[in-house]
């Protein structure tokens, strides 16, 4: 107002003397002198707008307009900062710290985070409508210091893996958000994520009764953390190489099992039951399943079962596609390199060199003088490429020994210098069989085709009978008794009834079977994977493991010719493929030394040389 009474002052007498200041800046000076720098008035100014900030705060409706003017007053006086922030923000502290305090007490952490969102919502808004904007960075710094950094490992603690477990993707994006606000923060939380992992993912695989699940649960564990870290977590480079890290470390925790559940699984999925799966979605199965496979450090012990397996699936005709297959093996042999799917590769081709020789076989069959009434079909496994089968001794029907040996004449024919040996146990067989209700077909293995056949020559045996006729082993004997009258279908009768097949009982002829189809499949009781398969399984491999050590410390020492004990255990860390313990190496070293492959130097022992 003083100013517009004494405009004409101003624009004439004071422009034209430069020393002068202008009425406004006078005025200023002299209200900033007089009026606000009195300490009574500027710290009840102050003090009333601190108080009605804390008012604001607490939730009550404050003039904003107001607070406004008076800190716009503040800030062309250039007394804002001294006077009035430095007080505001030691309160604002004062009033976080303690709400900090008493909050993460009272509430759950997906309740707190939400609280500390809100209010720095709150804070920003605050300096939208009446602080400076200078005060922005060192309020907002004051609140997550107090709200977030004071409490990040406590936060952690007490929440982060409840909001992982229920899969709180909501809050659990919040925190990573607050958190990367926060000098510190994601280090803390990264180191958090890591050891939910290993804790979690370590109890899946520790627990021995869990074993039927462990592969499924690991895969829609990975899914789970893939998806955080993903939508929660930004994608952030350090946070899945975490992750990585992480099941790498506890899956390994308990040697050989996952690679051996992982096979099997694998099996599983691969069947001919398996229609569940659509091919994309065996697909996309086997890629989940090769990301858990790369976790694995002894995958040579996954060969050894994958190759049980699939040599099953192969010979029975029981697998679900021919495509998931060549996919699955062409994934393994990306991952692992070409050697080690050669064997598995080597089935493949002699089942499908098998197919050629059949069909010349039936052609050489056609020419011979008497044509047998039976069809033959045999497959042909090269050696090498299969898990080994223990060979059995059974007595077959003349027509099959002799089939068997025109086979034989009609194979050295074409190959010479070769050895066939005949796995009966593999084989099977389709029969007719006539009953009341009409003829139907059986689909049964060998050993049941020996025992029902049997039955064109007689009308009852014993359990020994059947064993002299056959020369079946007892316990693969009873399996295949058990299956034939104890099973769905009961194509005969076991006196007494019972559903286990003892010694002394006695078998004959169902006549009055009844079935829905005409071809019907009698399945081989299974034998459940015994104990000792698996030890045999894991033993084999283990032996492997002793030649690939062998093998690995003469390449190295023949290169070398001298090596220290030290550098030649990690040349051989470096080579091998699977996890060693120093004390197996040393006994490798101790056993080639025995064998005169190297010997100790005479001066220091610590030395090897390789012997010529």
């Amino acid at each position: 107002m003083i100013r517009s009474i004494f405009l004409f002052l101003d624009r004439t007498y004071v422009l034209q003397n430069s020393l002068l200041p202008s009425i406004w800046d006078t005025g200023l000076e002299l209200f900033r002198t007089h009026i606000v720098s009195d300490n009574m008035v500027q710290s009840r100014t102050v003090q009333g707008i601190l108080e009605q900030i804390e008012r604001e705060r607490n939730g009550e409706t404050v003039d904003r307009s107001l607070l406004r003017s008076l800190l716009g007053m503040l800030s062309d006086l250039q007394v804002y900062k001294e006077s009035f922030e430095q007080k505001f923000l030691v309160d604002t502290d004062r009033l976080y710290a303690a709400e900090g305090q008493r909050l993460m007490l009272e509430r759950d952490v997906p309740e707190y985070l939400h609280h500390v969102a809100r209010r720095l919502e709150e804070e920003n808004d605050r300096v939208i409508s009446y602080l400076d904007q200078s005060t922005q960075k060192p309020l907002i710094s004051t609140v997550e210091k107090q709200l977030l950094g004071e409490h990040m490992t406590a936060i952690l603690q007490k929440g982060l893996s409840t909001l992982l477990d229920e899969n709180r993707v909501t809050e659990l994006t919040l925190l990573y958000q607050l958190f990367s606000k926060v000098k510190g923060g994601l280090p803390v939380l990264l180191q958090f994520w890591r050891d939910y992992i290993k804790s979690f993912g370590g109890e899946i695989v520790g627990s021995p009764e869990k074993d039927k699940d462990m592969v499924q649960e690991l895969l829609d564990f990975k899914d789970k953390m893939d998806n955080v870290a993903q939508r929660c977590f930004q994608r952030n480079e350090s946070f899945i190489n975490a992750m990585k890290e992480a099941f790498e470390s506890f899956i390994n925790k308990r040697p050989n099992k996952p690679a051996e559940l992982i096979a099997k699984y694998v099996d599983s999925k691969l069947r001919a039951g398996n229609k569940e799966a659509t091919e994309e979605e065996l697909e996309r199965i086997l890629d989940k399943i090769m990301i858990i496979f790369r976790f694995i450090h002894g995958k040579d012990v996954f060969e050894a079962f994958y190759k049980k397996d699939l040599a099953k699936r192969l010979l029975v005709g029981k697998s679900a596609s021919v495509d998931a297959e060549k996919s699955m093996l062409s994934k393994l042999k990306h991952e692992c390199g070409a050697a080690f799917t050669s064997k598995l590769e080597g089935m493949f081709k002699d089942m499908e060199l098998s197919k050629d020789i059949m069909i010349q076989f039936k052609q050489y069959m056609q020419n011979q003088s008497e044509p047998s009434n039976i069809e033959l079909t045999v497959n042909i496994l090269t050696m090498g490429y299969w898990p080994t089968y223990t060979p059995m001794e059974v007595h077959l029907p003349a027509e099959m020994v002799k089939l068997q040996e025109v086979f034989k004449m009609f194979y050295l024919g074409k190959h010479s210098g070769r050895k066939l040996q005949w796995q009966p146990t593999l084989g099977h067989a389709v029969l007719k069989a006539e009953f009341k209700e009409g003829k139907k077909e059986l689909q049964v293995s060998l050993f049941q085709t020996l025992v029902l056949l049997m039955f064109n020559e007689g009308e009852e045996f014993t359990l020994e009978e059947i064993q002299t006729a056959t020369g079946i082993e007892e316990g693969e004997l009873k399996r295949t008794l058990q299956s034939l009258a104890c099973g769905k279908a009961r194509v005969l009768n076991k006196n007494p009834r019972g559903k286990d097949v003892e010694d002394g009982d006695r078998f004959n002829f169902n006549i009055d079977f009844k079935h829905k189809l005409f071809r019907i499949k009698i399945n081989q009781i299974q034998m459940k994977e015994t104990v000792e398969e698996q030890v045999s399984t894991t033993e084999r491999v283990f032996q492997d493991r002793q030649y690939q050590i062998d093998a690995a410390v003469v390449r190295i020492m023949k290169m070398r010719k001298t090596l220290s004990h030290n550098l030649l255990v990690s040349e051989l860390y470096n080579q091998l493929k699977f996890p060693v313990k120093p004390g197996d190496l040393k006994k490798r070293i101790e056993s080639l030394i025995d064998r005169d492959y190297m010997e100790r130097d005479k001066e220091s022992p610590n030395q090897y040389h390789y012997v010529a």
